[in-house]
């Protein structure tokens, strides 16, 4: 599955399940590691839980594989690597602590419409 067709199906996954603010950044030319990150929080630990889930499922029903799920007995950050995507799922407070867009300030953000 070609890095856009993915970053739509994660994305899509997790608005499915109403995953608050969606952000989508485009690192394709920053760095080698992946095309696409996608930060997304939950309203509980069991939120955060199921949107992993969710990205994982829709992911294997496409014929996708998680290279790599860390941070499933936590709950408070989950990150789900496929390859071109890493989707990044946090509580808010998790989120705005690591401030994981600023790191990434200078690389294009999609937000969530373009995101689809």
């Amino acid at each position: 599955m070609q890095a856009e067709a993915l970053k739509d199906l994660v994305t899509n996954a997790l608005e499915d399940l109403k995953a608050k603010d969606v952000s989508v950044i485009d690192v394709r030319d920053r760095t080698s590691v992946t095309d696409f990150m996608i930060l997304a929080s939950g309203t509980s630990n069991r939120h955060v839980r199921s949107l992993a889930e969710s990205v994982v499922a829709e992911a294997r029903e496409q014929g996708v594989r998680a290279a790599n799920v860390e941070g499933d007995n936590a709950s408070d950050w989950i990150l789900v690597d496929l390859g071109d995507v890493v989707a990044h799922v946090m509580m808010p407070a998790t989120r705005e602590f690591y401030d994981l867009e600023r790191l990434w300030r200078d690389a294009p953000d999609l937000g969530a419409a373009e995101g689809r």
